[in-house]
């Protein structure tokens, strides 16, 4: 740039602190891997994110990797401090050194400006903090601790926000700094849903917050095209795709349920026609038929207030969750509607969770005479019916949800919804499952979150693939022994042809009980 006389400068630097991008295309220059330092230029999606940092004190930015979002931020910070006096910026990442690594371009576009530019100079220098002679200073912080929980923040600066653990906790300690006028921009790659930033940009889009939001996936860039991505994805995951490039929230989260499965269950998702039960929790999506079998399968609340009680109501000629419970009702109210629910769908199986508080309503519905409650043998969790159960001095009524049994029931659900096998119709329970994630190998709501429903159907798909299924199989199979010696007139008799008790021409007193085993039981033969 020629040089410039003193009215010059002057109308120049009024220019640049009226118009942060005329500054940043202007005068503001950054580090290149290969071509050095060279003039920020910036593309359209850029000048548009400049107003909007203007133009609205909260901003939450879903974004692609690689679009320059964070020079433009720092490139931003940079206008901010030299034109306002005392602002003070803090910067936080998921990593002190991402945050660092963002102070870092801040003080680098500080230092190449313009010397004539330089309204306010760089005081105090440190590593990951630099103050102005203006008063203005920026720092990076950590997210754990009290950081910026003391001060007056002008701008707070959230990278990589959907990474950070526990912004959640974070954000409630911080936003009182911004309380007097403070600005917020947070930025990110998707994470799966559930998040913090998840959270904060859907209610953005749905206008209930006060944050502004703006995505800008891969091909807003102008020098990206559909070659471009195909070489950068071509040794990418499909989740890895999702989260780096396309800003698809359910695609790029750790859930146990695959992002496809889901999206099937979103579109799979219908109203009730009945909201019914004492509280109108109890949803239902088809009216009893006495030609169906049905299963329930209940999970009881801790009794700390902080999670549900529930259960689910299964088709299960056709595998539909027809029905489902989800509420806070105390220990009384919850096996009532338990046994009214049951009854009413033909005294259907009832596999109630017996951890915590599940003996409490297990015993319950005993009082009640709930006359088809599950049962297993302890130790083995093989299943026996309740008649059976009376007379086996172990065994425990419920299912018991263990270390050993939880991976196993998840993994059959996944089984089910991954096959088709299972049709889901409850919004409550595909929230949930948007949230069941994977944490250090192990299956369970993301924090702040339920994954009752999820667990309940759990218990469900696991009962129904075997504990059903082999009872049904050994009714299967004496049912064709009585019938072949019901049609052959069979003679069965364990004694020897002389002894007493030897009857000739009659079934024997065990296959008797077979027979009415089998005809006390033939409800089970459905399923």
């Amino acid at each position: 740039m020629q040089q410039l006389s003193k009215k010059e400068v002057v109308k120049e630097i009024v220019k640049c602190g009226k118009d942060s991008s005329y500054f940043i295309n202007n005068y503001a220059r950054i580090s290149h891997p290969l071509k050095g330092l060279i003039p920020f230029k910036t593309y359209l999606y850029q000048d548009d994110l400049l107003i909007d940092f203007n133009d609205y004190r909260f901003n939450v930015i879903l974004k692609a990797r690689q679009l320059g979002i964070s020079t433009i931020t720092a490139a931003y910070i940079v206008w901010l401090m030299l034109f306002y006096r005392d602002t003070n910026v803090l910067v936080i990442a998921t990593k002190f050194q991402t945050a660092a690594n963002l102070v870092k371009k801040v003080k680098s576009i500080m230092q190449n400006v313009p010397p004539w530019l330089r309204i306010a100079e760089i005081k105090i220098d440190n590593r990951t903090s630099f103050v102005l002679t203006n008063g203005s200073e920026v720092k990076a912080a950590s997210t754990t601790g009290d950081a910026g929980r003391s001060e007056a923040l002008s701008l707070l600066v959230i990278d990589e926000a959907a990474h950070v653990e526990g912004l959640e906790d974070l954000w409630t300690g911080l936003y009182p700094t911004l309380s007097t006028g403070g600005r917020c921009i947070a930025l990110s790659t998707p994470n799966g849903v559930g998040n913090w930033f998840h959270k904060t940009y859907i209610e953005a889009e749905q206008g209930v917050n006060d944050f502004h939001p703006s995505i800008l996936p891969w091909d807003i860039h102008p020098e990206r095209d559909q070659d471009w991505f195909e070489k950068e994805t071509r040794n990418m995951s499909r989740r890895q795709i999702a989260q780096e490039l396309e800003c698809s929230f359910n695609a790029s989260g750790e859930t146990v349920i695959h992002s496809e499965d889901l999206e099937r269950m979103v579109f799979g998702i219908r109203d009730p026609i009945y909201r019914t039960g004492f509280d109108r929790n109890l949803w239902l999506w088809e009216q009893y038929d006495p030609e169906a079998s049905y299963l329930m399968t209940a999970d009881v609340a801790r009794g700390d207030g902080q999670d549900f009680s529930v259960f689910h109501i299964v088709k299960l000629e056709t595998m539909e969750v027809i029905g489902e419970y989800r509420g806070k009702p105390n220990l009384e109210e919850f096996a009532s509607v338990l046994d009214s629910t049951g009854r009413e769908f033909g005294n259907c199986l009832l596999v109630v969770e017996n951890n915590s508080l599940g003996i409490s309503i297990l015993e319950k519905l005993q009082d009640r005479q709930y006359p088809n409650l599950y049962f297993s043998i302890k130790g083995t969790h093989e299943y026996i019916d309740q008649l059976r159960a009376e007379s086996i001095s172990n065994s425990i009524p419920g299912f018991t949800t263990s270390s050993k049994t939880r991976p196993l029931i998840i993994a059959k659900m996944e089984e089910f919804i991954r096959n088709k096998l299972i049709t889901i119709y409850s919004s409550r329970l595909v929230d949930e499952f948007k949230t069941f994630i994977w944490n250090n190998n192990k299956a369970e709501a993301m924090r702040s979150y339920h994954d009752d429903l999820v667990m309940a159907l759990a218990i469900g798909c696991w009962v129904r693939d075997t504990a059903l299924t082999v009872n049904q199989r050994d009714m299967e199979y004496k049912k064709a022994m009585v019938g072949a010696m019901k049609i052959n007139n069979t003679t069965l008799s364990t004694t020897i042809p002389g002894m007493i008790g030897h009857r000739q021409g009659a079934l024997s007193d065990d296959a008797l009980n077979q027979t009415q085993n089998y005809e006390q039981f033939v409800w089970l033969i459905k399923g």
